[in-house]
């Protein structure tokens, strides 16, 4: 049980880098787009590849925290059965969720997702727009990392409510465990 314990921090830790990592992509997005604003406006010009890299910066930062944002909590759920459940109940919607549901869904995504991907790669897509960004194929790239961060911290959130119903929850540390989860709802 305390491997399972140790895959679940491992996870975690991992998502929470990323999650922090890519959270500063927002400051980056509003100066963007800050600059495209006062370019369009104040001197009457325009640069297409800073229009596309604002969006293009949004698309990668929202996939890439999506991990993060489920270790958090911070999806969204109809809690008016979860929120007043108990610890073991939690733990059983949890794994039912993620074995019948999250899982299922990453590898949907994944699965259709490749072919996209590595026919963006095969010719080096870049932006429709004339005079738009190179390098569209990176940013497709981030589909499959969506699905790889959300399985993984689906697959954390399965061994952590493994160790709840085998009662072995002790071996998580405080803020992985139900009752030290924020509300965030």
């Amino acid at each position: 049980m305390s491997v399972l314990a140790f895959i679940v921090r491992v996870i975690n830790v991992f998502n929470r880098l990323v999650g922090n990592v890519f959270a500063w992509l927002s400051l980056a997005i509003v100066l963007v787009c800050f600059a495209v604003v006062v370019q369009r406006y104040a001197l009457s010009t325009t640069r297409l590849w800073m229009q596309d890299l604002y969006v293009w910066l949004n698309g990668a930062m929202f996939t890439a925290v999506a991990g993060f944002a489920l270790l958090r909590n911070d999806h969204v759920r109809v809690d008016i059965f979860y929120r007043p459940a108990t610890v073991e109940r939690k733990a059983l919607v949890d794994l039912i969720g993620v074995i019948f549901f999250l899982m299922p869904f990453a590898w949907v995504v994944y699965a259709y997702g490749w072919n996209f991907v590595a026919r963006s790669w095969r010719i080096f897509e870049g932006s429709a727009n004339i005079g738009g960004m190179p390098g569209l194929f990176i940013l497709k790239s981030f589909i499959l990392f969506f699905a790889f961060v959300i399985a993984i911290q689906g697959l954390s959130m399965a061994l952590r409510s493994i160790l709840v119903l085998t009662r072995n929850e002790h071996l998580l540390p405080a803020e992985y465990r139900y009752e030290n989860q924020q509300e965030t709802h």
